[in-house]
């Protein structure tokens, strides 16, 4: 009976992973493709540089303002975990925050060119495609946890991360070179994919919980969060890796004052570096159910500060497009290690607030460093070299804590369970 019972409820978990897949899929390419980062990045940035005359440190600082939703994910996770919409966690949030999200983006066909009028609409279409994002992140943490396929799933929301990149870059690059309400109009069509998607892959069975239950869960859940040690080394990981000075903003302003760029150019240098992540992620997929953790940790964050150090020597076309498609691999390399240590950390019964809690991290580390970086080449008039170098050195300071890293998490292949443990399941009382 117990060996029957072992088939059967590996074919449930096979499915519920391609369930998931699907979901992730349709949702990953939505979310990341729409967002003002990814497809709207190449006319943003032209329209503040070449219209508004925005210089690096201001470019920089806009994104990150504008990002400010996204380093307060923790409150969308823990309302979205404990406060069911009409019965879901997942399934409505998406549906509501898929619909708002596409609202916004029409919003901004009709907002002025003007620096701080853009700078509130595209705020508020972070705010949505936060919400979006969270809810999907959770809902993938649950899954992947349930069915012990952290690293497959992980490999899946990066994969067709990257895929968007890859659609995104020669995507961008026309569309900063046509009217920018054009960038309004495909980013809305693209972030409306989420509501059918939800509607068709994401099936969820509703429950009833009334006033006092809600409250109780959400005080749990601040209660599990802040008792989960193993989330939190992980996290200070994660921001370590992060917190090193961008050159995000001032390779885009370098690709057009010093190689002489258009915006079509530049979206084939992201082509490539979106092929060379979708290669990464696919590498990850294959391996991390044959190495552990740690050692996949130590080995991607290598190639991820590596990558960065390709841009000492980016002073043509031709080597940019080289430099692009290594950093494109060893960037999606770091970031997919880091999002299966994320999923692991994560608190089960908590995954929207622990799971978006890192990612906070990681996206206020990011673009906060960017602005930073712009700053010291504006303000002080550092040598972009000397940037890079600094990138890459306080990057690597990460790599030898992966030694450090909780053994409950780090040292299992994808694909074979936990051990039990309070820090990563404690009981709610």
């Amino acid at each position: 009976m117990a060996s029957a019972t072992i088939p059967q409820n590996r074919k449930e978990d096979n499915k519920a992973l391609l369930s998931a897949a699907i979901m992730i899929a349709v949702g990953v390419v939505a979310v990341t493709l729409a967002q003002p980062t990814i497809l709207g990045v190449i006319p943003i940035r032209n329209l503040l540089k070449n219209e508004l005359h925005a210089d690096r440190a201001a470019t920089a600082a806009f994104f990150f303002w504008i990002g400010l939703a996204w380093y307060f994910k923790p409150f969308a996770g823990i309302v979205t975990d404990a406060f069911p919409l009409f019965g879901s966690r997942r399934k409505s949030y998406l549906l509501l925050a898929g619909t708002l999200a596409t609202l916004s983006w029409v919003a901004l066909y009709f907002t002025p060119h003007q620096y701080n009028k853009m700078l509130w609409t595209c705020s508020i279409i972070e705010v949505f495609m936060m919400i979006t994002s969270t809810v999907l992140g959770g809902y993938m943490v649950e899954t992947a946890q349930a069915a012990s396929g952290s690293g497959r799933l992980t490999a899946v929301r990066n994969l067709f991360e990257q895929f968007s990149i890859l659609v995104a870059g020669p995507a961008a690059g026309f569309l900063g070179s046509v009217a920018f309400g054009w960038t309004s109009v495909a980013c809305g069509a693209v972030m409306f994919l989420v509501v059918p998607g939800t509607v068709l892959f994401l099936h969820e069975q509703r429950k009833k919980i009334n006033t006092q239950e809600l409250l109780d869960n959400a005080g749990k859940q601040l209660i599990k969060i802040g008792a989960a040690k193993t989330m939190w080394a992980a996290a200070g990981f994660m921001a370590l890796f992060y917190f090193a000075p961008g050159i995000m903003t001032a390779v885009f302003y370098k690709q057009q004052n010093d190689l002489h760029m258009t915006t079509q150019g530049q979206g084939f240098l992201q082509l490539i570096s979106g092929a060379c992540g979708v290669l990464a992620a696919l590498s990850y997929g294959f391996v991390c159910r044959r190495l552990n953790l740690r050692t996949l940790l130590f080995c991607c964050l290598l190639f991820g500060t590596a990558g960065n150090l390709g841009y000492l020597f980016y002073s043509t076309v031709g080597r940019a497009q080289v430099i692009e498609g290594f950093n494109g691999f060893g960037f999606t390399l770091a970031e997919v290690a880091m999002m299966d240590l994320a999923v692991r950390a994560t608190p089960a019964g908590s995954e929207g607030l622990g799971f978006s809690l890192m990612m906070s991290v990681r996206n206020f580390a990011l673009f906060g460093s960017d602005w930073f970086g712009s700053k010291l080449l504006d303000a002080y008039h550092l040598h972009f070299n000397t940037l890079v170098i600094s990138n890459g050195a306080i990057s690597f300071i990460a790599v030898p804590l992966v030694l450090l890293l909780p053994a409950l998490i780090v040292d299992k292949k994808d694909a074979e369970a936990p051990p039990s443990a309070p820090d990563l399941a404690p009981a709610m009382r």
